[in-house]
């Protein structure tokens, strides 16, 4: 049985557990050790996770079976215009390509769609192989876009966007 259901500042230490299960196996191949260990604290730690929060945040958790085994971050009228913006959608590895992903998609764009938005949006990694999966539910790319971090990190990422009218 799957269910999706809102997160609460009471699921930011699950919402942390999980990326730090799910980041290695998605990034190993693109991120260095360090880069990786520094993004983990920088965006998942529970601060950071409550700040956006406070900043309208939508945080929801996917449950297989009595296990949530994933999470996404959506917020409504990005930047104040009638797109919904994802910030993240990760899944356990072990738990990919059962259509999980798909069913965070389709609820995030009913969230969108209830909320008079007409397009979704997002970043991957351009060497991400999700890329293929955002492609396969008709996200485009946009543009590329480079995001400069600490360190001389870069966080290379296409911008891929979903007309939904």
């Amino acid at each position: 049985m799957i269910e999706i259901f809102p997160a609460t500042s009471d699921h930011l230490s699950t919402i942390k557990n999980l990326a730090y299960r799910i980041w290695p196996a998605t990034y190993d191949e693109i991120l260095s050790e360090k880069q990786l260990a520094y993004m983990l604290e920088l965006f998942y730690n529970e601060k950071a996770l409550q700040q956006n929060i406070n900043d309208n945040h939508n945080f929801i958790l996917i449950q297989e079976n009595d296990e949530i085994v994933g999470f996404a971050d959506y917020e409504l009228h990005y930047k104040k215009e009638y797109t919904t913006r994802i910030h993240k959608i990760y899944l356990l590895p072990e738990t990919q390509g059962k259509g999980l992903g798909k069913k965070l998609i389709q609820f995030i764009k009913n969230k969108a769609l209830e909320n008079d938005n007409i397009k979704l949006s997002l970043n991957v990694n351009r060497f991400n192989k999700a890329k293929g999966f955002y492609e396969s539910q008709s996200f485009k790319i946009a543009f590329e876009e480079d995001v400069e971090l600490d360190f001389g990190y870069l966080m290379e990422d296409y911008r891929m966007e979903k007309l939904l009218k």
